[in-house]
């Protein structure tokens, strides 16, 4: 209630001299000759806030009729039932989205008592006379301060572990229980909001929700590649074909990649960016990473640009059978019997010996 409280005030843009609530117990403990008797965490919240907290008198028309019409038309939209066709929500989520509308449609309408737009008329006439909204939120009433640690969206809580939203590591939470669940609450700025809501579990049964962690990481089999110093990110900066030649040159092992890079970049000074950027990629392909090798590469890319007529598409023939290179088919029976050739070869021979 104390984060419902908070977050209105804030909405709202201020805090009203004075809030009306109903008789319920975390308002009054008591009554004493039809004295009501305030619970202390009440009174240290409107304290806190600069407030006053009245209840309703019983029975009474203007103050518990008004209070219990606002509660009336709320549930009347916002609580699945038959005569609102509202399904039911699948989260906590769901339903303060569906209050959010709520109130947007209500306070966008012309009031039929005021003839007025209520937000129109909070944002001209009772905003200004609202006092200010304390920059820390009471905290009292949210439960045990918990620190998240900085590299895991854990928190212990009663010997149990629950997990909240990664980007709450290293932030302060507030977590409280109920029956059957625990309740945790972020002060941020917009005031308190519950960020994760579990149910009760055991000492070594962690509660976990997976959307609570971040994506995990490739690891080992996947690099990214992040520049250190000037020279690789002067190297990089080429293109995609730089950053795929020292991807492979790095994984055969080649000596000296440091000096070759800074003679790739120099050659890029002298005969732009994209002609060296193409010419490692290419070089990347094939597996050429000497400096000799990219220079010639760039060189037969260029020659052959200039002596064509500008549509050459060059690329690399993968079918053996395409391939100029005589290759090692034709030793493929050496040392066997050729019993089909053998069998040819004598009637030849007796063909040749009948004709004679």
């Amino acid at each position: 209630m104390f984060a419902a409280l908070d977050r209105s005030f804030r909405m709202i843009g201020g805090v009203p001299t004075y809030v009306l609530t109903d008789n319920e117990r975390t308002i009054t403990v008591d009554h004493v000759a039809g004295i009501p008797v305030r619970n202390p965490q009440i009174v240290a919240f409107a304290r806190h806030y600069s407030t006053a907290v009245h209840t309703c008198m019983p029975a009474d028309p203007a103050s518990k009729g008004g209070v219990e019409n606002a509660v009336k038309i709320a549930k009347a939209d916002l609580v699945p039932k038959e005569t609102n066709l509202r399904p039911e929500y699948a989260s906590f989520l769901e339903l303060e989205q569906a209050c959010e509308v709520f109130m947007e449609d209500v306070n966008s309408k012309v009031h039929r008592a005021t003839l007025e737009i209520p937000k129109d008329m909070l944002r001209l006439i009772e905003r200004p006379k609202l006092h200010p909204v304390p920059a820390v939120p009471v905290t009292a009433s949210f439960g045990q301060v918990r620190q998240v640690p900085p590299n895991t969206p854990m928190v212990t809580y009663e010997h149990s572990r629950y997990s909240v939203p990664h980007t709450l590591m290293g932030q302060r939470v507030w977590v409280r229980s109920t029956d059957t669940h625990v309740v945790i609450v972020h002060v941020g700025l917009y005031g308190p909001m519950e960020v994760a809501r579990h149910q009760l579990t055991r000492p070594g049964v962690p509660a976990i929700i997976d959307a609570h962690f971040p994506p995990a990481s490739a690891g080992a089999l996947e690099r990214v590649i992040r520049p250190t110093n000037k020279a690789e990110e002067e190297f990089l900066v080429l293109g995609a074909g730089a950053a795929l030649w020292l991807k492979e040159a790095a994984a055969a092992g080649t000596n000296k990649i440091r000096h070759k890079m800074e003679r790739a970049t120099a050659l890029a000074a002298m005969l732009g960016n994209d002609a060296v950027d193409q010419g490692l990629g290419a070089a990347a392909v094939h597996h050429r990473f000497t400096h000799e090798d990219l220079v010639s590469i760039i060189t037969n890319t260029a020659t052959g640009e200039l002596a064509g007529d500008g549509n050459n598409t060059r690329h690399t023939v993968t079918d053996q059978g395409q391939w100029l290179s005589q290759g090692t088919g034709g030793w493929a029976n050496f040392g066997t019997t050729n019993t089909t050739n053998t069998a040819e070869n004598s009637d030849t021979t007796d063909l040749e010996g009948a004709t004679e």
